[in-house]
């Protein structure tokens, strides 16, 4: 079975960015986890919560709905905290990824480009850096070694991506997006992948700019290859798992 591994910043990037693609693999019978390091509790829009606590206790139960429909495999929401993901110590988060690469064991690995995808949002810039260092670590026995007991063994996933897209925001800060070398086909599963983004109920207010901007991409969501574990020409795929054998 092919693993695929999504690593998130809050709950709700996992349907507007890349919901599409996980329930699509899903669909096709890959494993599909994914890692979100924060609850959300730093968010602007706060439904009916009363605190921060509250308020990660109701994401929380909002993304599970969300993986719901999109049939995520497995999931974990870690609890580093919301708009600080800048100021955490760098080395410590990439070694917590590391270990859940190194357990997981995907195949391919999705995540936001370092630019901050189109909202530009810190956190999202952290995620990316976090998850590119522990994407090539978790293949090195000479990094966190400590991990590698009870067996534990180093882990080479086949590629790396950064989710994309063909247009930005006006209202937001300036961004540069990395051109896409991938295009998955979403076909109907946008409306799956806009209902998923409509779980997370406490987030109402963004659900109008959020459908805009999906439809905005159309039906299919575009990816750039940042890493793979075969020295290639970038070339235009069609399929994340193009060329990636099961072991």
């Amino acid at each position: 079975m092919h693993r695929l591994l999504c690593v998130t910043a809050h709950p709700d990037d996992e349907a507007g960015a890349f919901g599409g693609s996980l329930l699509h693999y899903a669909q096709r019978g890959v494993q599909t986890n994914l890692i979100c390091l924060t609850p959300g509790q730093a968010a602007t829009h706060r439904g009916a919560a009363r605190s921060d606590d509250e308020l990660s206790e109701m994401r929380r139960t909002e993304l599970a709905a969300s993986a719901r429909l999109l049939k995520i495999s497995h999931f974990d929401v870690l609890d580093y905290p919301d708009g600080g993901l800048d100021r955490l110590d760098f080395y410590s988060v990439v070694g917590d990824i590391t270990e859940r690469i190194r357990r997981l064991r995907p195949h391919v690995v999705i995540t936001i480009g370092p630019e901050g995808a189109i909202t530009a949002h810190p956190d999202h810039s952290m995620v990316s850096l976090f998850t590119t260092l522990a994407y090539h670590w978790a293949g090195r026995d000479n990094r966190f070694a400590e991990q590698l007991q009870e067996g534990v063994t180093p882990h080479r996933a086949h590629k790396l991506y950064y989710g994309t897209a063909m247009f930005t925001l006006p209202d937001r800060q300036p961004v540069s997006l990395p051109p896409y070398t991938a295009v998955i086909e979403i076909g109907p599963l946008l409306e799956t992948k806009i209902q998923a983004f409509k779980q997370h109920t406490s987030q109402s207010p963004l659900f109008s700019m959020f459908e805009a901007a999906v439809r905005q991409r159309g039906q299919k969501e575009i990816f750039h290859l940042a890493a793979a574990i075969t020295p290639r020409k970038l070339a235009i795929e069609t399929d994340l798992f193009e060329g990636v054998s099961e072991d």
